[in-house]
C-alpha cells in the first residue's frame, strides 16, 4: 500500500504539468502516460539506451500498452488499469517487453490514477540487474547443494570403508591426544567396544606393555607429528607395526593410526559380523547390484535392481536372463558378456533398463568376474544416470565447429553444407564408439546402429575408416 504525503499541496505546492513530467521521468526508468483505454500517449525514458533495446519503442505512442508488451504479460495493463481506477494505485506487478535482440525486458510497473481526469501514469523500473542476480543465486545454491551432495556422498563411502576394513584403524585428536574415533577391527584388537575407546588418552590405550615405548610414541606424535614403523607389543604378547599420519579436517587437526601384524604374525580375523554388514550394503545400496552366471542368468540381485526393473519379487528374475531388462537391444548385453569373457571386467558401460511396466531409464554398468574357472559368476553395478542438474548446461564437445565459426560461415556456405557437415561428424563419432564397443565386430556394430552390414561397410569406406574387404564385395 502506498503512503502518500500528508498534505501535498502545503509541502509541494502546486506543480505545473512540466516539473510534474520531470519528477515522473526522473523517479522511474521508463513512464507511460494513458487516456481512459490505456492508448499511450507519451512515454518518457530515464536512461537513453532502454528505448534501444526496447523493439519499436517509436512506434508506441497511440498504440494500446496491452499491444506492446510480449505475450505472456497481456493481461497485466488492463489488470492494472482496473486496480488504480478502483484504489488510485495499482500493485507493482512484473511486464515483460520484447527486446530488440535477445531475451524479453522485464520492467516492474505500477498504475497510477490522475485525480479529476480520465488518465493514468505508468511507472517502470528495470530489473534486469535484479533478476540476473537472483538467476545467480539460484545457481549457486543448485551448485552448493550439488557439492553438499557428493561431499555427504563421498563421507559415505569413507564411513563405509572404515567401518568394514580389516585393519585397525584409530583416529586421534591432534591436540588432546584422546581418541576421537576407532573401526570396529581397531575394536576388537584393543578388547573394547569402539564407544569404549572414544575418549580415551593416546597411547594408554592401546595397552602396551612396554612402559619406555609407551613413552617414546606419546612424545613421537607431540614433537614429530608422525609414527612411522613403530614396532609395539600390545598386551597378551601379540606384535604389530603402527603407523600415524597427520591430517587437517575444517578447522582441526587429528592423527591416522594404523596397525599391520609383523612379519610371520597372524592377522587380526575380520569381525564376525564384518560380512554380514557388507551384504547389507549390497543389498540397501543406491546402485543396483546384480550377480549371474557366465550366460546372464540372473542369480541374485538387490532392491535398487528391482526397483529400476519394476519387479516386486526377487523370485521373479532367477533363471531369467539378463537381457530381458537390460540393454536397448539384446546387442548391449552381447557386448557386455564378451567383454567380461576376454577381459575380466567392464567400466561404465552405457546402456538402459527397461522397466516392466514403464520408460526405460538410462544407466551406466561396471561388471567383474569373480570365482575360479568352471565356478565363475559376473557381478554387475548398474548406476541411475537419468536427467540430473547441471550448472554448465549441454555438452556440445563433439560439435566440430565453434559457435563464432559457424557464425563466420552463416551468408557464405549453405546451410545444408554446415547442417550435412556435423551430420557427417557425428555419424562418424558413432560407428567408431560402436566398433569400440563390439571390438571391432562389423555384423554386431551394425546392429548396435540399427543398420544393415552392407549400409555399414559403404560408411566405413566413406569415412576411411576400413579398406574394401573380400566380404565386403561378395555383399555387394
Amino acid at each position: 500500500m502506498v503512503r502518500a504525503f500528508r498534505a501535498p499541496k502545503e509541502s509541494l505546492g502546486d506543480l505545473n504539468a512540466d516539473v510534474a513530467a520531470m519528477l515522473v521521468a526522473a523517479a522511474s526508468d521508463i513512464a507511460l502516460a494513458l487516456d481512459a483505454d490505456g492508448n499511450i500517449q507519451d512515454l518518457a525514458f530515464q536512461q537513453a539506451g532502454l528505448p534501444l533495446e526496447l523493439r519499436n519503442t517509436d512506434e508506441w505512442i497511440g498504440r494500446s500498452w496491452q499491444a506492446t508488451v510480449s505475450e505472456e504479460s497481456q493481461t497485466k495493463p488492463e489488470l492494472m488499469l482496473t486496480e488504480a481506477s478502483e484504489r488510485k494505485v495499482s500493485r507493482w506487478r512484473e511486464v515483460r517487453y520484447p527486446a530488440a535482440r535477445g531475451p524479453d525486458i522485464p520492467i516492474l510497473f505500477a498504475v497510477v490514477a490522475i485525480k479529476g481526469a480520465a488518465r493514468y501514469i505508468a511507472v517502470g523500473r528495470d530489473v534486469r540487474a535484479t533478476a540476473a542476480l537472483q538467476q545467480k543465486l539460484i545457481e549457486a545454491q543448485v551448485a552448493i547443494e550439488r557439492d553438499y551432495s557428493r561431499m555427504r556422498n563421498a563421507e559415505s563411502r569413507y564411513r563405509i570403508l572404515f567401518q568394514i576394513t580389516a585393519e585397525p584403524v584409530l583416529i586421534i585428536d591432534a591436540t588432546s591426544h584422546r581418541i576421537v574415533e576407532a573401526n570396529p577391527a581397531a575394536a576388537d584388537l584393543l578388547d573394547h567396544g569402539a564407544a569404549n575407546l572414544i575418549g580415551k588418552l593416546f597411547p594408554d590405550a592401546l595397552l602396551i606393555d612396554d612402559l619406555a615405548m609407551s613413552q617414546s610414541l606419546s612424545l613421537a606424535i607431540r614433537s614429530q607429528g608422525k609414527i612411522e614403523r613403530a614396532k609395539i607389543t600390545l598386551d597378551g604378547g601379540r606384535e604389530y607395526l603402527l603407523d600415524g599420519t597427520f591430517f587437517r579436517q575444517d578447522m582441526s587437526s587429528f592423527f591416522l593410526l594404523r596397525f599391520s601384524p609383523q612379519y610371520g604374525q597372524p592377522a587380526l580375523p575380520k569381525s564376525s559380523d564384518v560380512n554380514t554388514q557388507l551384504v547389507q550394503f549390497v543389498e540397501s545400496a543406491p546402485d543396483g547390484f546384480v550377480i549371474t552366471d557366465m550366460d546372464g542368468r540372473l542369480l541374485h540381485a538387490n532392491a535398487t535392481f528391482l526397483q529400476l526393473a519394476q519387479i516386486e519379487n526377487m523370485h521373479q528374475i532367477i533363471g531369467e536372463t539378463i537381457d530381458r531388462w537390460i540393454g536397448k537391444s539384446a546387442v548391449d548385453v552381447s557386448v557386455m558378456l564378451s567383454n567380461l569373457r576376454q577381459h575380466g571386467t567392464l567400466k561404465l558401460f552405457s546402456s538402459v533398463v527397461r522397466g516392466e511396466h514403464g520408460s526405460p531409464v538410462d544407466v551406466e554398468i561396471s561388471a567383474t568376474t569373480v570365482g575360479a574357472p568352471g565356478q565363475a559368476r559376473l557381478g554387475f553395478t548398474i548406476r541411475n544416470v537419468g536427467p540430473r542438474i547441471s550448472g554448465d548446461g549441454a555438452d556440445h564437445a563433439f560439435i566440430p565447429r565453434s559457435r563464432e565459426q559457424l557464425a563466420e560461415l552463416i551468408g557464405r556456405v549453405p546451410l545444408k553444407e554446415l547442417v550435412r557437415e556435423t551430420t557427417d561428424v557425428i555419424e562418424r563419432m558413432c560407428i567408431e564408439t560402436a566398433l569400440k564397443l563390439t571390438g571391432d565386430n562389423r555384423a554386431t556394430a551394425a546392429e548396435m546402429l540399427g543398420l544393415s552390414r552392407q549400409s555399414l561397410y559403404v560408411k566405413l569406406r566413406r569415412y576411411g575408416l576400413a579398406e574394401p574387404s573380400e566380404e565386403d564385395s561378395q555383399l555387394e
